[in-house]
């Protein structure tokens, strides 16, 4: 395996710089899509493409031996994020850019299916290589893949996210719950509006949303148990249009991150109670939209054992690490809910490659060389896997 990804890499190297210079948006994966299909096919590889009505392929690689169904899953969606690298290989859609590395991914998996492809006489049963849209946006594009049915007779699936918090050499995961469900909630106050010079005549709008935005800093600090990991944050507001007139209305937004249903539900039931009854005690009215979002990522205990088993091979005992509990969400959470898997990291940061700066930021850029660290993992996740499996079909 080392040998010939090795020998792959530049490819990987010249796919991943392709792609970042022709980002596409989630749900817009048209030309994105297309020439993925177009490598699988050069790669040997067979493809199903259009999966759950929109951009997604699948490569299925089946082998000689009998054995498990195991798929392995990619994101290949870009972000609205200017790029404001100056290496060659920056984005040249305007506004577009790869800020958060699926172009990475996506180039990650081609040498997979390219890996598979050249072994089929040493596989055990099937490889299904996942190629998704639109990770981005909810409601993401992992329910269409599930729709599609990409994991129908499915044994187990893994992914890996390419991480810069991490540095190059390094990977990291969690059983049970690893990533946040990350919802999203939409504020809308209604007050009076007036003379900035006459405020007794008025509800003022910002004076509300002051007061709302201060008032749920409590659901956190003293309404959620401590022992359980949350987030409530507002990320915009906007109201009014100029300096001496009172706003009439005003409109917040902002995400909530937790990891269990039940924080989940309490923190969506005590932001309405909130929102409505600081609103009254203002004489102004609000109204709360709250979008849920994907569930948090819970990998399963068995399969995150057996990265612990897996990646200190590649990384070292002390480079396979236990990760702490991430705020950002995955939708990939879907497909641990259906089958048992493991969602892993790998360390991309690099301080000498320029890959300083975090995900979604408009100079990001990650060490290419966890491209390689990425395949040899799943291709080991996947093969270890089998492995058991086959064993257990003969005891």
């Amino acid at each position: 395996m080392e040998a010939q990804l090795q020998t792959v890499y530049p490819n990987m190297v010249q796919w991943r710089r392709y792609l970042h210079q022709h980002p596409e948006l989630s749900f817009q994966e048209k030309e994105t899509s297309s020439w993925i299909a177009q490598r699988l096919e050069e790669l040997g590889c067979e493809v199903k493409t259009g999966i759950g009505g929109g951009y997604g392929l699948i490569a299925t690689i089946r082998g000689d031996k009998p054995g498990p169904v195991i798929a392995l899953r990619t994101d290949m969606d870009a972000l609205p994020i200017q790029d404001e690298k100056t290496t060659a290989y920056a984005s040249r859609v305007p506004g577009v850019m790869h800020a958060c590395g699926h172009d990475a991914h996506t180039s990650t998996m081609l040498a997979i299916a390219g890996f598979y492809a050249e072994n089929k006489a040493l596989v055990a049963g099937e490889r299904r290589l996942f190629f998704q849209p639109a990770e981005e946006v909810c409601p993401g594009g992992a329910l269409g893949m599930i729709a599609g049915g990409a994991l129908d007779g499915v044994d187990a699936i893994y992914g890996v996210h390419l991480w810069t918090p991490l540095p190059y050499g390094t990977a990291a995961t969690r059983p049970g719950p690893f990533m946040a469900a990350p919802d999203e909630i939409y504020i809308d106050i209604k007050g009076k509006g007036g003379h900035g010079g006459l405020p007794h005549e008025t509800v003022d709008a910002v004076v509300v949303a002051s007061a709302i935005v201060q008032a749920i800093q409590s659901i956190v600090s003293r309404n959620v148990n401590p022992l359980d990991p949350a987030v409530v944050s507002i990320g915009s507001i906007h109201a009014g249009s100029t300096a001496n007139v009172i706003a009439e209305k005003c409109r917040m937004t902002g995400t909530v991150r937790s990891f269990t249903e039940e924080v989940r539900a309490f923190i969506k039931d005590r932001l309405k109670t909130i929102v409505m009854q600081t609103a009254a005690m203002y004489g102004a009215t609000a109204e709360l939209e709250y979008r849920e979002g994907y569930p948090p990522v819970m990998n399963d205990a068995a399969e995150t054992a057996r990265f612990f088993k897996i990646a200190p091979a590649e990384f070292g005992i002390e480079g396979a690490m236990e990760s702490t509990l991430i705020m950002a969400g995955e939708d990939f959470s879907y497909y641990l809910r259906k089958v048992p898997g493991c969602f892993m990291f790998v360390g991309a940061g690099n301080e000498e490659c320029g890959a300083v700066y975090p995900h979604h930021h408009p100079r990001f850029d990650l060490d290419e060389r966890a491209m390689l660290k990425a395949a040899k993992l799943m291709i080991a996740m996947a093969e270890d896997y089998a492995a058991d499996a086959t064993a257990a079909s003969h005891s």
